[in-house]
């Protein structure tokens, strides 16, 4: 594959012993306990629009805008600005990591393969795993916060992990969605992260139900720029952080986080084959007569039969239509590597679900919690309605070595592991090579203090009489960017480096 693509990923937050837990001061809290591993607060906000619209207008007001304005506030001697809310981090291994609302987020830094990609995802979870050690260290006795890599509070409210691609500009809008669409509807079959109980916004029920995936529930419309109001199945917001008239980044909101490594790289990798299939016009022609309603059904089907209706009234399993866009990445698809893998997973787990779905529990997030729940809820003999099984739902994805049960389920040796240990300590804080995040994690752990102002797409860096805006417009694969990934490489001084940019 030839692909650049990262990921997004918000934290959930509890704290034990604290009776009127603020959300948003504990994730700033959280995300500065790092302060020393980053450039701090030097997020340059001026080159953002998250208003910019791929439809081809610019949306006047989003729900975001309001929600960030009413926490200027959390500080009793004096209103914090929109800078020290966010608490920006820009970390060596090229990541960003930063206050979203009212959840620490960790976004990847731009990666080329899936194994990079991984581990860079694994390494924020380490990271944020110290920041819970390293803040739990100044709370009182007897509290304890927590982080899980989840998406849901199970009262009705939801966070996000976003999943980014980059694209071709000149593939119409409307093709893409027409083509992603049922692929995005039905991935999470072995995408889903599972969980207990219905939800919708600010309210849930039928604890009882367990769902392949957290976040189907809260999708409403089929496109908007919106992220966190009437979610939409295709979000259209138009912020490429690159050359704008060569590129789009696709922003998919439609995904769960996945502890596994393997759900992980299946997510990214098909999905990513699939934008390949959309630009060269290969994609399966498949229109869903209601794509939300399918999202939520598929999620919630208890036999697991995930059939969903065709417009034209056909009747087609979620499998199915997986293996449509399989059949068509083996006959269009890249002849390398890691393609060759994804397709031989791809067809296994569909395979697998399709025979006896017990079988995915060493790579399907849904699958593997399924097999813990159904163990515990058997042994302790609870009915499946009893709260003591959402608490383990929960605790999967405590980011927690010690504590949390997926990590539980990868030393007994019943998850299998995509990366390595030591790749995982590495990306922690070394940058992938093969993009622009190198010479951005690079500046950061060589000359922080010369760095001015940060963006994906552009640094700027200064020192008495010497200042240069280094454009990082393309995003990998480009002669300018391996020359500066060189100078940056290879010099011994900050001068040296300005002389090497030309």
């Amino acid at each position: 594959m030839k692909r650049v693509f990262g990921l997004e990923t918000e934290y959930g937050i509890t704290v034990d012993g604290v009776a009127d837990l603020d959300v948003v001061r504990e994730s700033i809290e959280i995300v500065r306990s790092y302060t020393e591993h980053g450039a701090s607060m030097k997020w340059d906000y001026e080159l953002e629009d998250p208003h910019n619209d791929a439809r081809g207008f610019r949306a006047e007001e989003l729900l975001q805008d309001t929600d960030e304005a009413a926490y200027f506030e959390l500080d009793k001697n004096r209103p914090l600005s929109f800078q020290e809310i966010k608490s920006d981090l820009v970390l060596s291994n090229g990541a960003r990591f930063y206050n979203d609302h009212a959840h620490p987020e960790y976004s990847t830094p731009e990666c080329t393969t899936l194994r990079e990609l991984v581990a860079q995802d694994q390494a924020g979870e380490r990271i944020l795993a110290e920041c819970a050690r390293r803040r739990n260290s100044h709370l009182p006795e007897g509290c304890e916060a927590r982080l899980y890599k989840n998406n849901t509070d199970f009262v009705g409210h939801s966070y996000g992990c976003h999943d980014n691609y980059l694209m071709r500009r000149d593939v119409p809008w409307e093709w893409l969605v027409r083509d992603v669409v049922p692929f995005l509807v039905t991935r999470q079959i072995f995408a889903g992260a599972g969980k207990m109980g219905v939800e919708g916004e600010d309210a849930a029920g039928q604890p009882d139900v367990y769902q392949i995936a957290q976040r189907s529930d809260f999708f409403s419309v089929l496109c908007s720029i919106d992220t966190m109001n009437r979610r939409p199945l295709v979000n259209t917001r138009d912020e490429p952080h690159a050359d704008a008239e060569k590129y789009r980044r696709f922003h998919v909101i439609v995904g769960d986080a996945n502890m596994s490594h393997y759900a992980t790289a299946l997510k990214i990798g098909t999905t990513a084959l699939v934008l390949d299939l959309i630009e060269q016009g290969h994609a399966p022609k498949l229109e869903l007569a209601n794509p939300i309603e399918a999202t939520k059904l598929l999620s919630r089907d208890q036999s697991l039969q995930w059939l969903i209706e065709l417009r034209d009234g056909r009747t087609i399993s979620a499998i199915d239509v997986q293996r449509l866009y399989l059949a068509a990445a083996r006959k269009h698809g890249d002849d390398d590597e890691e393609t060759s893998w994804l397709l031989a997973e791809w067809e296994s787990v569909l395979d697998d679900l399709a025979t006896d779905y017990w079988r995915c529990r060493d790579r399907v997030d849904w699958v593997a919690k399924k097999f813990l729940l159904t163990t515990f809820q058997e042994s302790e003999g609870l009915k499946w309605s009893d709260p003591w099984l959402q608490s383990i739902d929960l605790e999967y994805h405590n980011v927690s070595l010690e504590h949390g049960l997926y990590y539980e389920l990868m030393r007994e040796g019943q998850m299998r592991r995509l990366v390595s240990e030591d790749e995982i300590r590495r990306a922690i804080f070394q940058p992938p090579e093969t993009t622009r995040a190198f010479f951005r994690g690079r500046a950061v752990a060589r000359f922080n203090r010369e760095i001015e102002s940060i963006q994906w797409d552009e640094i700027v860096l200064a020192s008495g009489q010497l200042k240069r805006t280094v454009e990082l417009a393309h995003p990998a694969h480009d002669a300018g960017l391996d020359q500066i990934n060189t100078a940056i490489r290879e010099a011994k001084s900050f001068e040296e480096l300005m002389r090497r940019l030309g």
